[in-house]
């Protein structure tokens, strides 16, 4: 089964929304063994709105749409809906009744009386309850063309989604396999995650990967500045089948050399994959940080539980804080500068020692725009990484903005040390 995806709304066509609603279904209809072949947004504009989803309709029968079901004059999706389906609107006095109820619920006796427009159901439609909020879902189906219509409100449409559209449509999936009884077809993903290596690396790494991870299987490369995410997809299998492939090719990856730059797995977070194993040893750890400026100590400090084990750190951003409170020489820092090996070294044991942890982290770099020199370019980043009776320093030129180096040098330093822990450098 084939269907697009059509989010509304003029806040995600100009960017000031981010389009999560679209990731959201994509992932889920995928699940479910729909294959989404386009997705497209579009601005609150009735005309526009019904062109997108007409064309939509004739290019593979099935558009699942997203936004515009509310009280609002810029919420025209289901005028818009209805008339590229030829059918007027009825108002549907249960949906008024729960409208009514669900605001005296909340305390409000008077509802505004401009909600009562999410009453208004296309003929023939089926309403799908949205028991998260006020605007139902719609289900429109004629002469073999399927619309469903949600509401943009990511929790509201991930309920549906869940509860109502996904097992319908995989009633649908099923009942069109090729052979009756056959079982259902799926799409699934497996997604591993890399870090400190690039997208061009790998490639050359993995060579002719196509031959080891089979025809059945793609491998997508999604560079970001916190790594590569690979994701192995395979389609239109049955699910015992596409499990098995997905398996096959995750170990066939982390057989290569590229193995000891995988850290997880979906959407691990490298900090809490560093935290785990920090807690296996029953080891504490502490930071120092200069560039990053407090990103390394958020990052650590967002995970759950990261109180077991990360004690605290310094912001050390001028050098007099490196002085009186890591212990770093004044000697060095005139010889060599702030963005050394020698000051990357007696930031991390400086640290170490003032919160008597078990490991530590230091960070020191030129993040830019401004700051650079032909010997320190903008993006130079020295890391220390100090555990048990050794001492590692690492020297890095990274590229992008301010903010790029700076989420790259705190992405490398737990790499780092979760390498350092693992025993691969």
């Amino acid at each position: 089964m084939d269907a697009e995806i059509l989010t509304i709304g003029t806040e995600l066509v100009l960017g000031f929304t981010v389009n999560g609603n679209a990731a959201v279904m994509g992932s889920m209809l995928a699940g479910a063994g729909v294959r989404v072949r386009r997705t497209a947004s579009v601005v609150d504009e009735p005309e526009l709105i019904a062109e997108a989803v007409k064309a939509a309709l004739e290019r593979c029968g099935t558009v699942i749409i997203s936004g515009g079901l509310g009280p609002t004059r810029d919420d025209m999706t289901r005028e818009s809906v209805a008339r590229v389906f030829g059918t007027k609107l009825n108002r549907d006095p249960a949906i008024v009744e729960r409208l009514r109820d669900w605001y005296k619920g909340r305390g409000v006796l008077n509802m505004p009386e401009a909600n009562l427009v999410q009453a208004d159901v296309p003929e023939g439609a089926t309403v799908l309850e949205n028991a998260l909020g006020t605007a139902p879902g719609l289900w429109i189906e004629s002469n073999g063309h399927l619309a469903v219509l949600l509401p943009g409100v990511p929790k509201e449409l991930k309920a549906l989604m869940e509860s109502q559209v996904i097992p319908r449509l995989q009633e649908r999936v099923s009942a069109g396999a090729p052979t009756p009884g056959a079982p259902r077809t799926v799409i699934r993903s497996r997604t591993l995650r890399s870090t400190g290596i690039g997208e061009s690396a790998i490639a050359d790494i993995l060579g002719d990967y196509q031959k080891q991870i089979g025809e059945k299987v793609s491998l997508a490369f999604l560079p970001s500045t916190a790594g590569t995410d690979l994701r192995f997809t395979v389609w239109d299998l049955p699910e015992g089948e596409a499990s098995g492939a997905l398996e096959h090719a995750g170990s066939w990856l982390l057989s290569t050399k590229i193995g000891t730059r995988i850290y997880g797995e979906g959407n691990t977070d490298i900090a809490a994959v560093v935290l785990d194993k920090l807690a296996a040893e029953e080891a504490t750890l502490s930071v120092a940080e200069s560039c990053t400026g407090g990103l390394l100590g958020a990052r650590l400090t967002a995970i759950p539980g990261s109180s077991m084990v990360f004690v605290g750190g310094v912001v050390a951003y001028e050098n007099d804080i490196k002085l009186q409170l890591l212990g770093v020489s004044a000697d060095d820092l005139t010889t060599h500068g702030a963005v050394s090996e020698e000051v990357a070294r007696q930031m991390a044991s400086g640290v170490r020692r003032a919160t008597d942890s078990d490991a530590a982290i230091a960070i020191t770099g030129i993040a830019g725009p401004d700051g650079g020199s032909a010997d320190k370019p903008v993006g130079t980043v020295w890391i220390a990484i100090s555990w048990r009776d050794a001492e590692r320093a690492f020297h890095l030129q990274l590229p992008g903005d301010r903010q790029d180096v700076r989420e790259r040098a705190a992405q490398y330093a737990l790499d780092y040390l979760r390498r350092i822990l693992a025993g691969t450098v």
